[in-house]
């Protein structure tokens, strides 16, 4: 029997990733997250069935970043440590990107999303990680899903009407980046 949505399987644990957050897993797990002008990275050591994801705001942060996951070079680095815990082999894991979406409208001259995917296509060709699909850029937000074992990852673009909630979640989580302190990857299981 065929499950009704393709992308997140009958039985397997589904953790969502929220903005700011990261997970690695060596179980079979679906991560999934909604993406606006933030960026979502897929790793996966396809030898060991291994992969993680992780969903950022911002390329860099300044002195405040703190190692915060809410930026990228920040994302990444723990990402990929995480997964090096968990057996990983760094020569050996790919790349699947996603986001970067223009769906704060006039905000052209401070594009952040351009920003992330350049960052972030940046960072995986100097540490040498290929990337293996991508869903980047557009005017639409995305919901991805991503899975740990066999990493494969599936995206379906949200209608433009889904803009304005995903605006308003991203808009409240950098409202938190001025107010809130900074602290590890955030992870909601449901």
């Amino acid at each position: 029997m065929m499950a009704a949505n393709p992308s997140i399987r009958t039985g397997s644990p589904v953790i969502k990733i929220l903005p700011g957050g990261y997970h690695a897993d060596p179980r079979d797990v679906t991560l999934t997250t909604t993406l606006g002008s933030c960026v979502s990275c897929c790793l996966h050591d396809p030898g060991l069935g291994i992969g993680g994801m992780n969903h950022f705001m911002l390329p860099e942060g300044g002195a405040e970043s703190n190692g915060s996951a809410r930026y990228g070079i920040h994302a990444m680095e723990l990402l990929i440590n995480a997964l090096l815990q968990l057996g990983a082999r760094r020569d050996k894991l790919t790349a699947k990107i996603f986001g970067g979406g223009a769906v704060l409208r006039g905000m052209t001259a401070m594009d952040v999303g351009k920003r992330n995917v350049r960052f972030v296509e940046d960072f995986l060709r100097l540490e040498k990680i290929p990337v293996l699909a991508r869903d980047l850029l557009d005017v639409h937000p995305r919901k991805v899903a991503f899975h740990t074992h066999s990493g494969k990852a599936f995206v379906k673009p949200l209608p433009i009407t889904a803009r304005e909630p995903t605006l308003a979640e991203e808009t409240r989580y950098r409202t938190q980046l001025v107010s809130a302190p900074i602290s590890s990857g955030t992870v909601e299981l449901f």
